[in-house]
């Protein structure tokens, strides 16, 4: 990020930076195992507080001033907060929109696909052993998750509440149905695992892909709406690419060391961890080129953009953060990301 520049490729280097955070997150993967739920939830709790404090100094706040003097919302600005208002319902109905896409693709958020990537590979374990220890007439013994597996009792609930779902909605599974396993030999078992297993690896790069559109966006729209006003300031822009950036890290891990946990190399996890930051320089581009063509638009831009993130965080980064026990340790990291996240707006604007 480089002051003398234009808005345009302040944006690309601005995403490449928060692309370049996913991948530092995802290379965690090299140093620990597992799922460590407690850096996890704490870093999600963060990366929340985070995105909170930058939706409104870098966004919401710039947002309202564009809108007071552009003298098209009242003469003193008294209807300012209409563009703001509904910019912010729409971006948080883009992301609830994403959300029904990735459900439309079996999927309902990043997060419960790779509780789903973990259970097919705990199973393929599962039925490794029972080739070499279970066989007693032929056919493959009753296939439960074993305890000592487990990544943690919240692992175990997630897995127990998905097959109580299914049973509730009457859908079932080759692999939750014991009498197709039984009669089925080794080899097209664990075709199915395989196949099912690159099919949720699949769907988890498109749901991350998809739920990482808006941050991009809200990258390139920062950069693009420097100069519009006195607090749309290139340190304002930055600040939110590094907030962004801050909230790409725990994401980036969030992928990886479930992957590792599951079973896949550790270059494989790394790999798709910082897939899902991809897409960011792409929508940062889009987003910036869009605001420096259509001025007026920027008040609804900015607020769309903080729209899409406060979503985000209500909806996908806190209740993931306090699903696992660690409710205190997400909410006292939430306090400090938002603390940090002020000072870097306030304080080096």
């Amino acid at each position: 990020m480089i002051r003398n520049i234009g808005p345009v490729w302040q944006a690309c280097l601005g995403t490449l930076f928060t692309w370049g955070l996913t991948a530092c997150g995802a290379a965690v993967v090299v140093i620990f195992k597992g799922t460590q739920r407690r850096l996890l939830d704490c870093s999600l709790g963060f990366a929340a507080g985070v995105m909170l404090a930058a939706s409104y100094w870098s966004l919401l706040d710039p947002a309202l001033e564009m809108a007071e003097q552009s003298r098209m919302y009242g003469i003193r600005g008294e209807y300012a907060f209409v563009p703001v208002a509904i910019g912010f319902l729409l971006g948080a109905l883009f992301v609830y929109g994403t959300d029904i896409l990735i459900s439309v693709l079996k999927v309902s958020s990043p997060y419960k696909l790779l509780i789903a990537m973990n259970n097919g590979n705990k199973k393929n374990m599962r039925k490794s052993r029972l080739k070499n220890h279970g066989k007693g007439n032929g056919n493959f013994a009753r296939l439960d998750w074993p305890e000592e597996n487990a990544d943690g009792l919240s692992d175990v609930i997630a897995h127990q509440s998905g097959i109580s779902r299914r049973k509730l909605t009457g859908q079932t599974q080759p692999e939750d149905n014991q009498e197709w396993i039984e009669n089925n030999d080794e080899e097209s078992v664990s075709e199915y695992y395989n196949k099912a297993q690159w099919k949720r690896i699949v769907l988890l790069i498109v749901a991350v892909t998809i739920h990482n559109i808006p941050e991009g966006l809200a990258v390139g729209v920062g950069f693009g709406a420097i100069g519009s006003s006195p607090s749309a300031t290139f340190e304002n822009a930055r600040n939110l690419a590094i907030g962004i950036g801050i909230q790409n890290f725990p994401e980036g891990l969030a992928v990886s060391l479930p992957l590792k946990g599951a079973g896949f190399s550790t270059w494989r996890s790394f790999w798709y961890g910082q897939l899902s930051g991809m897409v960011e320089p792409l929508f940062g581009l889009l987003g910036a080129a869009a605001v420096r063509t259509v001025e007026p638009v920027m008040p609804y831009a900015l607020s769309f953009a903080a729209g899409a993130m406060v979503y985000v965080v209500v909806n996908d980064l806190l209740p993931e953060a306090h699903s696992n026990g660690n409710g205190r340790l997400a909410s006292w990291g939430a306090i400090l990301g938002f603390v940090i996240m002020m000072v870097l707006d306030v304080g080096l604007s």
